[in-house]
């Protein structure tokens, strides 16, 4: 890099702590429409790593950046990389950690990771994405490592990497968290799932269930003390997809309820379905700990149904 474009160049600056993949896109669309922008991708790691294939870094050309490639070591020297790419005009690799030439940037993991830096050039791409997120479908973005090209990909992968010549970024609805259960318990994971930004539906007696969209992306939470109350949402849970049926109550609450779900004629699958007594820990006493329970439960069923 020469000096008189180093001094031409803005000193990247984190616009955000965001990893959410859909901002990332947006802050690059909202970029790209201001002027110009890159995206990088986490495209090979060697090693360990604090981030997954397909992570990305959106970079605007007035040095603005948002989103994550590793646990905060590389991001600042990925976008000034970035908007040397974006004052060239052209998409570059580049790599950190084992078998960089950047000896002075030290991974604490002790691997290595490539970086594929796209300058960005069609909006079309980023739109698709985030309206078939919107959509709540899962949608992936292509990156041809040799036309350097970035396109909307028809068909999505099970997970982010290499097919053939071709990077996939693979992106998955938010997780959707419908709560069912008119108690202190109920209000406090509520609390706790929008500040860690899921989508949230309190139920209350009134919510027409018809109306509820309980997708293959979507928690299920009952925390109801009375099985009676719990009956009509288990029973249109246990008729959707959703990846986490979770219910509030003891060992032998559970056995009752699955005594009432036999009589009614629901299988052994389907009740095996269903996990209880909730949470990822307890028992719990108060309110706070059973909502950090019951979502580190449903984080961990995410992560199992839907590897990164």
């Amino acid at each position: 890099m020469s000096a008189s474009i180093s001094t031409a160049l803005p000193v990247p600056v984190r616009a955000n702590s965001s990893d959410d993949p859909a901002e990332i896109l947006r802050f690059a669309l909202d970029a790209l429409g201001c002027g110009r922008a890159a995206l990088a991708t986490l495209v090979e790691i060697r090693g360990g790593a604090a981030r997954s294939l397909g992570a990305h870094l959106a970079v605007s050309s007035n040095g603005h950046y948002c989103g994550y490639l590793s646990g905060g070591c590389i991001e600042a020297a990925v976008a000034a990389e970035a908007l040397e790419a974006i004052a060239d005009g052209a998409d570059r690799v580049v790599n950190y950690g084992e078998g960089s030439p950047f000896f002075d940037i030290v991974l604490p993991c002790g691997g290595g990771l490539t970086i594929a830096i796209h300058v960005l050039h069609a909006i079309e791409p980023l739109e698709t994405v985030l309206y078939q997120l919107s959509a709540r479908r899962t949608v992936a973005l292509s990156y041809d490592a040799k036309s350097r090209a970035l396109t909307h990909s028809p068909t999505a992968p099970p997970r982010s990497g290499w097919y053939e010549d071709h990077f996939l970024s693979v992106y998955r609805p938010l997780t959707r968290v419908v709560i069912s259960g008119q108690t202190a318990e109920a209000e406090a994971v509520s609390r706790l799932a929008q500040a860690s930004g899921y989508d949230v539906q309190l139920l209350s007696s009134s919510t027409n269930l018809d109306a509820i969209d309980i997708d293959t992306f979507t928690a299920v939470v009952l925390l109801h003390h009375d099985l009676d109350l719990e009956a009509v949402v288990l029973e249109r849970a246990l008729q959707s997809p959703a990846f986490y049926i979770g219910a509030l109550g003891s060992t032998r609450t559970h056995r009752r309820r699955t005594e009432l779900l036999r009589t009614a004629g629901v299988s052994s699958e389907c009740i095996d379905r269903i996990r209880a007594p909730i949470g990822l820990f307890g028992p719990t006493r108060d309110a706070a700990s059973l909502a950090l329970s019951v979502l580190a439960d449903v984080a961990a069923a995410r992560l199992e149904t839907f590897p990164p």
